[in-house]
């Protein structure tokens, strides 16, 4: 039997830093989960710092360049049952400057949209959820980005009596 790893992905939540955030609906040819919202993400390379990776990721996705990069989380995210995918999620703030903002990768994306917290697109990924939440929580200490309600996060596994290590991330290979 062959020993199966857990992967690294940097998922990130792109914000323009006035409480907005920037998701991309997933296409036709996304790996899974097509027609649902979600958040940026891209395998750790190796020999990449987080901070690379999430730069070359969020210019390949949205072709523009971080203004930030704030590291915000960990998750163990795990998928199936029993488990056949199994990621170790680095998750991070990232503002960028709306103009600019584009589809990068067509084949997995048809369409970008800024949201408030408050009033995010449905449906969302299910991973999405999770990594917002974070992202809310990290709003605390910062003063930048508002909370994402409850009711928001129903993709989220703990929001559904589950422990949160459950589904991978929709953009991790």
């Amino acid at each position: 039997m062959t020993a199966v790893e857990p992967k690294v992905s940097c998922v990130f939540v792109c914000h323009d830093g006035a409480g907005r955030v920037l998701l991309a609906r997933r296409g036709t040819g996304a790996r899974d989960e097509p027609g649902t919202w979600d958040c940026g993400a891209g395998a750790l390379e190796f020999g990449e710092s987080f901070e690379t990776a999430v730069a070359r990721e969020v210019h390949e996705e949205y072709g523009v360049r971080p203004l930030g990069i704030e590291q915000i989380g960990v998750r163990n995210v795990l998928r199936g049952d029993p488990v056949d995918s199994h990621w170790v999620a680095v998750v991070f703030a990232v503002r960028v400057t709306p103009d600019g903002v584009t589809i990068g990768e067509p084949h997995k994306f048809d369409a970008l949209g800024w949201f408030a917290p408050d009033a995010l697109p449905e449906p969302l990924h299910s991973q999405c959820g999770e990594t917002l939440g974070l992202f809310a929580a990290g709003a605390r200490g910062h003063g930048e980005r508002g909370p994402v309600s409850p009711s928001r996060r129903r993709g989220c596994p703990a929001d559904r009596g589950r422990p949160p290590d459950s589904t991978p991330r929709a953009d991790s290979p």
